[in-house]
């Protein structure tokens, strides 16, 4: 008899701190003894392509490739009908939707195959996603109309931190299934003392080059602080608005001072810098705040989505998002008292050690997965299979 689950993760891009998500969550699993299998977009990008190569070898059921879409169109439903005949050809018990896009695949699949007589469990993490939009737009009405219907098909929703799980609240309503929130966790290997590269900026930012990131705020505050002292800045990543914080950065003659190397694994990139400016305008909670704290790297970031939740009363200077004034005169700090940011590095890394692991993390979603297939179970659905239940 079979004690483990056989899980299906379903995510758009494989990119950012939901992909990091993803593939410590499915390893961890696998390792767990559940039967494990992704499924994402194309990438055409080598780094990413690698890393889910990598992931390939820890779980058994593979890493699947469909198209997938970034915005809403016909392609959504051949997207949501490969995703649904992947599930059924592996078996599948539990499917784990991650974000907007591969949320709205996993449950929408998942009402396929019950209509189809098969019950696989079906969960949620939105990672943010929607949760961004304005409810004012269309776009935003919309998109909370989608998730309130999609809410009917899940049999549980798991919230990455206590702020997400408000706004979803607020946004589309109390939810009427099972909510948990489960924070994200990271490895011993973050831990691991990071030692900067002998050209090292003063500054290092690190994530999509996008507005909502807040890259352009720092850029300004920069341009403040260089009219009284030097100061060098390492931007990494790429995204829509990459070539408009380069034009930026000219204008604001920064050309000899900041520069953009693309996109670097975290870890990579964190040698590159010193004090790591997170100027976001709105998070989730954030992978990249968890890594800086357990590597010790003086942090200055915005107090948006669960930042505060990681960062707690470890000292780390948040500041108000978009508001370069403060982050000009944080800037300054940073420069005239690197001890100090050392210090409060050190605090952070202690609570980050003490509060949120992968392991954590992973035996609280498969507690998620095993509450859910039992209420899924008690409810006796005629002519579906029953599920295989974790010990």
């Amino acid at each position: 008899m079979k004690t483990g689950f056989r899980i299906l993760h379903c995510l758009r891009a494989p990119v950012g701190g939901l992909f990091r998500h993803v593939c410590d969550l499915a390893a961890a699993q696998s390792r767990a003894g559940h039967e494990v299998a992704v499924v994402c977009a194309d990438t055409g990008n080598a780094l990413t392509d690698a890393r889910l190569d990598a992931l390939a070898g820890e779980i058994s059921l593979g890493v699947h490739r469909v198209p997938m879409g970034r915005e809403l169109g016909f392609g959504d439903a051949r997207a949501t009908r490969r995703v649904m005949a992947l599930a059924r050809s592996l078996d599948i018990d539990v499917l784990h939707g991650h974000g907007a896009k591969g949320g709205a695949y996993a449950r929408l699949a998942a009402r396929l195959l019950r209509v189809r007589g098969t019950a696989p469990v079906c969960i949620y993490t939105p990672h943010g996603g929607s949760l961004h939009f304005d409810p004012a737009t269309r776009k935003g009405r919309i998109l909370f109309a989608l998730e309130k219907r999609l809410e009917r098909m899940t049999d549980g929703i798991i919230f990455e931190s206590a702020y997400s799980s408000a706004r979803y609240a607020a946004l589309i309503g109390p939810s009427q299934t099972t909510v948990r929130v489960v924070a994200n966790g990271v490895g011993p290997a973050d831990f691991d003392v990071v030692t900067l590269d002998g050209d090292a900026t003063d500054l290092l930012f690190i994530g999509e080059l996008r507005t909502l990131k807040g890259v352009d705020v720092l850029l300004d505050a920069m341009a403040a602080v260089a009219v009284t002292r030097p100061v060098t800045a390492t931007i990494v990543g790429d995204g829509p608005d990459a070539e408009a914080f380069k034009d930026q950065a000219r204008r604001l003659g920064l050309s000899d001072r900041v520069r953009f190397p693309g996109a670097r694994p975290a870890r990579d990139a964190f040698k590159m810098g010193q004090t790591l400016i997170i100027p976001s305008r709105a998070e989730s909670f954030p992978y990249i705040v968890l890594e800086a704290g357990a590597a010790k790297k003086p942090l200055i970031t915005t107090r948006v989505g669960g930042i505060p939740e990681i960062v707690g009363n470890s000292g780390t200077a948040m500041l108000e998002p978009g508001d370069v004034a403060a982050l000009t005169a944080a800037l300054f700090d940073a420069l005239a008292a690197p001890e100090a940011g050392r210090a409060r590095a050190t605090a952070l890394c202690e609570r980050i050690a003490s509060r949120f692991s992968v392991a954590g993390m992973t035996d609280a979603v498969l507690d998620v997965y095993r509450a859910a297939a039992a209420q899924r179970q008690a409810g006796g659905r005629t002519g579906q299979r029953r599920l295989r239940l974790s010990a």
